[in-house]
């Protein structure tokens, strides 16, 4: 607001307003075989949207709107159009794997009365609160969010190996800041670097020890266990 009012003349500048500390680092997540157990336990109208949604690392109003037109099952593609994206970027969404498998069943499911790839007997899919938190205690979990799922995904794809650059095309996240808001450093990856830090720093140990004899030797001392 004095930010408009500035620019517009009616202020030479404006008052100091401290802000509130953020904590929004997302912290959901749902390993591999939880998710299966999780999917299976779904009313069956959803299993296939919520793979989608694992998968894709999309967003869930953005796979409610997702429409025929925006398919190219030919070309192996989702081109989704701009105004279902949150950030109003069209972006491509290679469909290979279990991504084209849950679009072939979709396409056998298609109605001529119903333009969405995902729906409930030929109507948009609605809240599924109930359904969802139903399955997440069939399948042993702590409450989620759906949201996690997208978390996950872009997980999933850097543990994969992929570069940065890439899930983050792939999701739609607008910048690096909040991409990197996801905070995708779990536990594991905290266990798994630790472990890397112990090869190494035990790989350094032994090779000081070899220079250190080899010295001794050198200097015609004697060479002890």
């Amino acid at each position: 607001m004095f930010s408009l009012a500035i620019e517009d003349g009616r202020l030479n500048h404006s008052p100091y307003i401290p802000t509130l500390e953020e904590d929004n680092a997302r912290r959901g997540f749902i390993d591999h075989g939880a998710f299966v157990s999780l999917r299976a336990n779904l009313t069956e109208y959803l299993r296939d949207p919520i793979a989608f949604l694992y998968l894709s690392g999309w967003r869930l109003g953005q796979m409610k709107a997702l429409d025929w037109s925006d398919v190219d099952l030919v070309g192996g593609v989702v081109r989704p159009r701009p105004e279902i994206s949150k950030n109003k970027d069209g972006r491509l969404l290679p469909l290979s794997g279990e991504l084209l498998q849950i679009m072939d069943r979709a396409r056998a499911k298609r109605r001529p009365d119903c333009p969405f790839v995902f729906h409930r007997d030929g109507e948009p899919i609605g809240d599924f609160g109930k359904a969802w938190s139903t399955a997440c205690k069939a399948a042993g979990l702590h409450p989620i969010l759906v949201h996690d799922l997208r978390r996950t995904a872009v997980r999933n794809m850097v543990r994969a190996g992929i570069t940065d650059r890439v899930p983050i095309t792939l999701s739609g996240h607008k910048t690096r800041s909040i991409f990197d808001r996801y905070n995708i450093v779990s536990e594991w990856d905290l266990a798994a670097a630790a472990e890397k830090l112990h090869a190494h720093l035990a790989a350094r140990e032994s090779d000081s020890k070899v220079i250190g004899i080899r010295r001794n030797h050198t200097k015609g001392n004697p060479i002890t266990d």
